[in-house]
């Protein structure tokens, strides 16, 4: 056999063997992730989205004369802006620290999240409201003034104005009471201003002049027209002197604006000189609660899946429509007195479902987060009762009350003040320094609680006449004028004779009972005894 030969037969042999040999199954191939795919996955969107956060506000239509553009872009204040948006740049633009415009601060306040802090808040403010005191030595000569002046606060139903004030304040970062002189149709004279209520501007412009109205306007249809930007050291820097209202130039001493949450300087331009709403900084919060709460419904939608472990591939190539047909035939009559019948050898049925154990606490945290940053206890705010033995929520009213009574002195004082001027001037044609005003207390206490307080000032009074250091005259002139007390409306001069009534037989109210009181027995009657007024004594 030649050496053709030889290897001839034998790589025929080997093509043959290659040919016959059983096919090796196909391995799986793996799954190839196209790069500009991956490049796509690492980009996130919201951190390459640059906002300008220092620009000027935009207001709607009409809101300005025809031919104005806004603001004034001076050089100091266009150069202040570039610098402040190049550090912005550097990747302080989360949680869109920006003004959101009003626009859009008017669609969120028709979610209950945001409507109800803001609402909750100057409800609260305007509770109560306010109570006239006199500085007087004589309170009867003022008492005439102060009902007059009540009468006129509630003409103009000044605690309403001021609570949708307030509420706008929440919505938008701002909120103007217009006082309405009987110029509104008057362009030149709004223009000129009537004064802070107390100078002499004041009882030139609205002396014996009545004040026609009091009404609410929205920021979104005021915008400042100057302002000083050239000195911090007057009073006027970066406060507009005067407003546009729908094309009328309107001096800022006609409108009481109301800002809760001032901004600092060089985003007071930004916010068209509002403040930071409520709205805005109870935005993440809200947002991670509505995304809390749809994923907890989601969740409790779908916490239960059923498995069906078959062969997919044969199900597939033989008829792909029948394995969804008969998916969609279990879901169709999937109940408790379903049945799902599979092939016990190639087929298996089991039902997942996922734990729904401590949903119910990330709910509530995530919800009771709204609470934080509006200071509102969540039983004030959502209706949640603190849980456990002896829990009481009276503590964190008592702490929203203080914080809603500071927040009236920091926002009301002043304006309520001058308002009161303006109308004092308007009534009587000047002010009267002896009369102010004073904000009532939110908190009160039950009729049991009160009853305790009451009867430990009794007795307190009591020691104190026993022991001699005051009279009893002194201790029911307190109890007239304690104005939450049941005898507060007693005349402190009409006292009355209990001797005349021990010798009637009636016995003073907690006193021991005393027969045979008679003329022999006056010095050491129970009056005498009571009061201290013995002369053993």
């Amino acid at each position: 056999m030649g050496i053709r030969d030889w290897f001839g037969p034998r790589r025929q042999k080997t093509q043959e063997t290659a040919v016959q040999a059983p096919a090796v199954a196909d391995k799986p191939k793996p799954i190839k992730v196209p790069d500009g795919a991956l490049m796509s996955s690492r980009i996130n969107p919201d951190s390459y989205v640059r906002v300008p956060v220092f620009s000027m506000p935009s207001p709607p239509p009409g809101v300005l004369p025809e031919g104005n553009d806004g603001m004034a872009m001076d050089s100091s204040l266009a150069g202040t802006n570039a610098w402040a948006n190049g550090f912005a740049a550097d990747g302080f633009w989360t949680e869109g620290i920006t003004f959101l415009g009003y626009a859009y601060l008017s669609e969120l306040a028709q979610r209950p999240e945001y409507r109800v802090i803001s609402e909750t808040i100057a409800t609260e403010m305007t509770r109560e409201w306010i109570e006239f005191t006199s500085s007087a030595d004589d309170d009867d000569e003022k008492a005439d003034r102060i009902n007059e002046l009540e009468e006129e606060f509630k003409r103009l139903d000044v605690a309403g104005m001021f609570a949708r004030a307030t509420e706008q304040d929440g919505f938008f970062g701002r909120g103007h009471i217009y006082i309405d002189t009987g110029d509104t149709d008057n362009p030149a004279e709004l223009q000129l201003p009537i004064g802070d209520g107390w100078d002499a501007i004041s009882k030139t412009k609205l002396s014996k002049k009545k004040i026609e109205a009091l009404r609410t306007v929205e920021a979104v249809w005021c915008y400042p027209t100057s302002y000083n930007s050239n000195d911090p050291l007057k009073a006027d820097w970066y406060r507009p002197g005067s407003w546009y209202v729908q094309a009328k130039i309107v001096n800022s001493s006609r409108l009481i604006t109301l800002i809760g949450r001032e901004v600092p300087d060089l985003l007071k331009p930004t916010y068209s000189f509002g403040g930071l709403s409520l709205s805005q900084m109870a935005k993440p919060y809200v947002d991670n609660w509505l995304q809390t709460r749809q994923s907890v419904n989601d969740i409790i939608s779908a916490f239960s899946v059923f498995v069906l472990s078959t062969n997919l591939g044969e199900s597939l190539q033989a008829d792909g429509q029948q394995l969804f047909k008969r998916a969609e035939l279990f879901n169709n009559l999937r109940d408790n007195r379903g049945l799902m019948m599979i092939d016990k050898d190639s087929e298996e049925f089991q039902n997942v479902s996922a734990s729904l154990a401590g949903l119910s606490e990330l709910q509530a945290q995530a919800q009771e987060h709204m609470a934080s940053v509006s200071h509102i206890p969540t039983v004030k705010l959502l209706g949640i009762q603190p849980a456990g033995l002896n829990a009481s929520s009276e503590d964190q009213m008592r702490v929203f009350y203080d914080y809603i009574h500071a927040y009236q002195e920091h926002l009301y004082r002043h304006p309520i003040r001058r308002l009161m001027g303006l109308i004092m001037i308007s009534l009587w044609g000047e002010v009267d320094p002896a009369i102010d005003f004073k904000f009532k207390p939110l908190f009160s206490l039950d009729e049991k609680s009160a009853a305790e307080v009451e009867k430990l000032k009794a007795e307190t009074d009591q020691i104190l006449i026993d022991t001699g250091v005051l009279s009893p005259d002194e201790s029911r002139k307190r109890v007239a004028n304690d104005p939450g007390s049941d005898y507060a409306s007693i005349d402190v001069d009409d006292v009355p004779e209990l001797l005349d009534e021990e010798e009637n037989g009636l016995a003073p109210k907690g006193g021991h009972p005393l027969p045979g009181i008679g003329e022999e027995d006056k010095d050491d009657s129970a009056s005498n005894r009571l009061f201290g007024k013995a002369e053993a004594a």
